[in-house]
């Protein structure tokens, strides 16, 4: 496993205090979850692979919807805490996006979720090559990352909007700060690497946050009813 990725240390720093409030933070219960999970088929008996799943939260939603979950993450330490979540009802394995999946066969699963951990991916070809090599004919791949606007609008000063590029942000959301670097990347270096690997777009979802947000943080509501945090996206990988 190779420590020197982008934002390897600071996941592992940032991985307690955020498996302490990611299922109920507002920016991920309240706004990017909601969207991503309206985005899968139904998941009853079905094999999924969670791609990049942090502390395992939604390895448990997709084990309570039925599903059958091999999960991974390049974190030791958010392995660990997903193992906790799951216990032996998942299989967590470490595993580098940036790196063959080599613990899956071809034609291994139904649906490949990947949440908000792509944006510390520089080049998506090899992992949506992956994992349309994994996915059975007929599959889903739903992902969720940044939106391309929203990254541009925060940067622009000092952003190239048509190149991807290192942007660093301080998150204060986890009881302490903590810098936190990603790719930004243009729409183009979203879509192009999906159709290329034979994925077929269905749908893309730029959602708003849920009027429960409102309460909880009433500043980033108001910014992000009328401005674009995250992008979800379903694709298909074409029946045979």
């Amino acid at each position: 496993m190779d420590d020197s990725r982008l934002g390897y240390e600071t996941w592992e720093n940032l991985a307690e205090a955020y498996a302490e409030k990611v299922e109920t933070k507002a920016h991920n219960a309240l706004y990017e979850r909601p969207a991503t999970l309206s985005l899968l088929p139904a998941l009853q008996g079905k094999r999924i692979l969670d791609a990049g799943c942090g502390p395992g939260v939604y390895a448990k939603i997709l084990l309570q919807q039925g599903a059958e979950v091999v999960a991974f993450d390049r974190s030791p330490k958010m392995v660990a805490l997903a193992e906790k979540r799951v216990g032996e009802a998942a299989l967590v394995l470490q595993a580098d996006f940036e790196e063959p999946l080599d613990f899956a066969s071809d034609e291994e699963f139904d649906v490949v979720l990947s949440s908000l951990a792509l944006d510390y991916v520089e080049d998506w070809h090899p992992i949506f090559n992956e994992f349309f090599r994994v996915l059975k004919s007929g599959g889903t791949l739903v992902f969720s990352v940044g939106h391309p606007f929203g990254g541009y609008r925060r940067f622009r000063e000092d952003a190239d909007y048509f190149q991807t590029e290192v942007k660093k942000e301080t998150w204060t959301g986890f009881g302490f700060e903590i810098e936190v670097p990603f790719y930004r990347r243009p729409l183009s270096a979203i879509v192009n690497p999906l159709i290329a690997a034979g994925f077929v777009l269905e749908r893309i979802l730029e959602p708003v946050p849920l009027e429960e947000f409102k309460r909880s943080d009433p500043l980033d509501y108001e910014k992000l009813i009328k401005e674009p945090g995250f992008l979800c996206v379903r694709a298909q990988k074409p029946p045979a």
